[in-house]
């Protein structure tokens, strides 16, 4: 593999909202550059994982590097970077556009901006790249090209007059999408002969050769042999090879500045190689490391259990191997009294949660109990101390916490007018506050601030109900706010069970807690004795359902006689479901914890 010279090499992400057509384009394109034979050509190449193929959504960002002979005669080097496009992969657009120095900003010719379109263009923006507007799917009936290009001037403010029309599933002008990638995005910069200064961009764990490190060249060269540090973590290797990849890996000899490629250096764990952190020589060290980008920060929490307490150690162990290839997962042990003994998890969001306990389902076929997912409260305690809670089993006595404050989110919301009403009741009755309401063409923009305790759960199931799947949503973390919550506590058979235990404001925690005994009556099946279940805040009980005894007629045998023969059974009966119900465990099934959490109030 030649070495090329840094004005001709194009670093550039592919930015969009979900299916808007990012995976689809970098298939054209890898086709078009003879990246793979058309044999090996599949629908969606980079998506590799089975769980992105079903869903049709990417999860990881994924990068390679294709070889391009322009118009003009030159041979360019094009570093192709796809990234996700739904609002919990966030990070992993994030530090690929720390990586590159321009973007394709895809754009669906029918659908328009959309909320996530929003959020990745100003993603760009702050990494100062130069973007290149693309409208995908213009083959359509229903595309609206010219109203789509106005739109991205009006919302966005970027010049959509050279916007590349293309249609990426037929090929209808694809080539012009690689011209305009030579043409309008800039060459990085970097120093050959300074000392190496390199950007971890990834990394993930591969059995054969340990973690395998994505990284972005800024100064100097990196070759074989050479013995690099980590400035973040002051750990010092020696590289066993160097290469890129093309979408497959291919060794190289030297990478130079400008260039996107791989290292191994027998590093043993993913934890040890920190996204965003500098690689420098050992021997010539570089002064001051790259600014980076902002570690992934666990927003969503929730218990893993398994459902059969035996399959404890074999989640112990699958969990380890997920967190190898997923730095942004995090956990750690926990107890429960319902439960038995599981794990605290953290996730970027809900969709994030879904994929992890799917993922640990299918790939090491367990079958896991999930609790209600929490935020991160923040407590002041009456002795002055602060606190974090994850748990709301953890919550300290009521008497102890001088304040509470929970974590409040800044959401975008792009929506047909028709189903602008609904939208605004469904954030107004998530103790919503409007900051902002303008029109994008025919659609409505709604800012709004919402605790996240409220988006965590069903919210985008129900905005997207609302809005019969036109609203699209976005949100990033603001602040933490005071905030007058309770702990609701559920009782079953008069025992608390820990894993549906809640923190609602006080409020709506009436509501809630009555929504929950009813649901929880239909689920639990009847025993021989009859089940209270409660919702109580501290002691005191605002919700009650029962669920009524299975009876044995126990009298089928008297044939008349006195009253008193009857009377004698009943009272025997009474008796012994009333000793039952002092000493009998109720077995709540499964699916009744996630039917449980799921009540719309």
């Amino acid at each position: 593999m030649t070495a090329v010279p840094i004005e001709n090499v194009r670093n550039f992400a592919i930015i969009a909202h979900i299916d808007h057509g990012k995976s689809t384009l970098a298939d054209r394109l890898i086709q078009l550059t003879g990246g793979l034979p058309e044999r090996e050509m599949v629908e969606q190449v980079l998506d590799s994982m089975d769980i992105e193929r079903e869903r049709g959504i990417t999860i990881k960002a994924q990068t390679v590097r294709l070889s391009y002979r322009a118009r003009d005669g030159k041979d360019y080097v094009l570093n192709l970077i796809d990234t996700p496009g739904h609002v919990d992969f966030a990070y992993e657009v994030n530090r690929s556009l720390a990586a590159c120095e321009g973007s394709l900003l895809v754009v669906d010719a029918s659908q328009g901006v959309e909320a996530q379109t929003l959020a990745n263009v100003y993603q760009a923006i702050d990494n100062n790249h130069e973007i290149v507007p693309v409208l995908n799917k213009i083959d359509l009936p229903a595309a609206e090209p010219a109203k789509v290009k106005q739109q991205i001037e009006d919302v966005i403010g970027l010049d959509a007059s050279h916007a590349v029309e293309i249609s990426a599933k037929t090929g209808l002008n694809v080539p012009e999408v690689l011209e305009a990638i030579v043409t309008r995005l800039p060459p990085p910069k970097g120093d050959r002969d300074a000392p190496l200064k390199a950007l971890l961009v990834d990394s993930w764990y591969d059995a054969y050769l340990g973690v395998i490190v994505l990284i972005r060249i800024v100064d100097g060269t990196l070759k074989p042999h050479q013995r690099i540090r980590l400035m973040g973590t002051h750990a010092s290797y020696e590289i066993d090879r160097v290469g890129v990849f093309t979408p497959k890996m291919q060794d190289a000899e030297v990478l130079g500045p400008g260039e996107i490629g791989f290292l191994t250096a027998s590093i043993k764990e993913v934890a040890d190689t920190r996204v965003g952190d500098t690689i420098t020589d050992e021997r010539k060290p570089v002064a001051e490391p790259l600014p980076g980008f902002r570690p992934a920060i666990p927003v969503v929490f929730c218990g893993l259990f398994p459902a059969d307490a035996a399959d404890f150690e074999a989640l112990r162990a699958a969990v380890s191997r997920l967190r190898l290839n997923d730095a942004s997962f995090t956990y750690e042990m926990e107890t429960s009294a319902a439960l038995g003994f599981g794990f605290r998890c953290g996730f970027l969001g809900l969709l994030h949660l879904e994929i992890v306990q799917e993922r640990l389902e299918r790939e090491f076929n367990l079958n896991l109990i999930a609790t209600a997912p929490s935020v991160i409260y923040k407590m002041r305690l009456t002795n002055g101390e602060e606190i974090e809670i994850h748990n709301p089993v953890d919550m300290p006595d009521v008497v102890r916490i001088a304040e509470i404050r929970e974590p409040w989110i800044r959401a975008t919301i792009l929506t047909p007018d028709e189903y602008l009403g609904g939208v605004l009741k469904l954030c107004q009755d998530r103790r919503g506050e409007q900051a902002d309401l303008n029109y994008v063409g025919s659609r409505a923009m709604v800012i709004y601030d919402l605790p996240l305790n409220e988006v965590v759960f069903d919210f985008y199931d129900r905005l997207k109900s609302v809005s019969k799947g036109y609203a699209s949503f976005d949100y990033h973390l603001t602040d933490f706010r005071p905030a007058d919550l309770v702990k609701m506590s559920i009782l079953v058979n008069g025992e608390p069970v820990d894993a549906l235990s809640m923190l609602v404001h006080k409020a709506r925690a009436e509501v809630r807690g009555r929504a929950m005994c009813e649901k929880l009556k239909e689920l639990i099946p009847p025993h021989m004795f009859q089940i209270p279940i409660q919702a109580a805040i501290g002691a005191k009980i605002i919700a009650r359902e029962t669920v009524r005894a299975l009876r044995k007629d126990v009298t089928a045998k008297c044939y008349g006689g006195d009253v008193t023969r009857k009377r004698k059974l009943l009272d025997k009966q009474k008796e012994g479901k009333k000793r039952m119900r002092q000493f009998g465990k109720v077995e709540i099934p499964q699916e009744a914890f996630i039917a449980a959490l799921k009540v719309d109030v």
